[in-house]
């Protein structure tokens, strides 16, 4: 069932690869604004960008980051691909499932994931895996959509949710935080914009001697 949903997935994505920068602009400019900056520029060292899509985060990290992105499409990461070599920015695209990473533990120093938790067959999972293989005292930044915190946004969300996941499986109420939390790690920073549709979270995995 897994494997089914995982093909399934990568279909979508292939197919939407060379039109999702366009599509994606608005929602980015009314709901994000300078969200992909904050997210990145709270990267350092060895860094997993888990989603990277089709790269519009590279532009935005700090030039000393080690790089290394993945996603489930190889038509999403094709067009990461063009896009680092036109900003001459050196990155590892690696095609993977986010719910299962394939490094060992305790492998980056930062992972950061933006607008990918909405899509992944399993949240919880994806943010466990992050935790894994963060190194003691490494960062976890996350910027999402999520269900708001807000009764009539969330109302909204509930109504459209059923067909965002038939149509894309775009899953319009999770809610990363108690995950994130259950998966070890400590929110350090936690904030709600637009009408509590969008998330931005940092968050530390605990030094080995606090733990």
């Amino acid at each position: 069932m897994a494997g089914s949903r995982i093909e399934r997935s990568r279909a979508l994505w292939d197919r939407l690869a060379q039109r999702y920068d366009r599509s994606i602009r608005p929602a980015e400019v009314v709901l994000l604004q300078d969200g992909r900056r904050w997210a990145c520029q709270h990267a350092r060292g060895r860094t997993l960008e888990i989603g990277i899509g089709t790269g519009r985060n590279l532009s935005e990290y700090p030039d000393d980051v080690e790089l290394t992105g993945l996603d489930l499409s190889p038509e999403m990461m094709a067009i990461a691909r063009r896009r680092a070599a036109d900003l001459g920015r050196q990155v590892e695209l690696r095609e993977g499932d986010a719910t299962d990473l394939g490094w060992p533990e305790a492998t980056f120093d930062s992972v950061v994931v933006t607008l990918t938790l909405c899509s992944v067959p399993d949240d919880a999972a994806t943010i466990r895996e992050a935790a894994r293989v963060l190194v003691p005292g490494g960062r976890l930044v996350l910027l999402e959509h999520v269900g708001s915190d807000r009764r009539v946004p969330r109302a909204v969300e509930r109504l459209f949710d059923p067909l965002s996941r038939r149509m894309m499986e775009d899953h319009l109420l999770r809610e990363p935080e108690p995950h994130v939390r259950a998966a070890g790690l400590r929110i350090v920073h936690a904030e709600r914009r637009k009408l509590g549709v969008v998330s931005r979270v940092l968050a530390e995995k605990p030094p080995v001697e606090a733990r």
